[in-house]
């Protein structure tokens, strides 16, 4: 198991009185529930940093899509004519 440390950070008290009854209703200490916040919160971040670092090196060799291709496919959803997902447009 790994090493435990202690954190401290402010709250409003509203937020401190909804982890309060959460706690109650879910009979979990509150520091379980605000590691297992924590735990989702940074796979999330985590997720959304590698694919923000995959899209720019996408960018970067020229795999884009065009914004009026994007348009004009979005535009199509729930018409009798939807569109096939745009294809990706490659830098010559």
């Amino acid at each position: 198991m790994a090493q435990s440390v202690s954190l401290s950070f402010r709250v409003s008290s509203e937020k401190a009185a909804e982890l309060d009854k959460l706690a109650e209703a879910t009979e979990r200490p509150k520091s379980w529930l605000l590691e297992k916040a924590l735990d989702s919160y940074l796979e999330e971040q985590a997720w959304q940093i590698e694919h923000i670092k995959a899209g720019i090196k996408a960018a970067d060799e020229g795999r884009l899509i065009s914004h009026e291709k994007v348009s004009e496919w979005l535009r199509s959803w729930g018409t009798d004519h939807e569109l096939d997902p745009p294809e990706i447009d490659r830098k010559k």
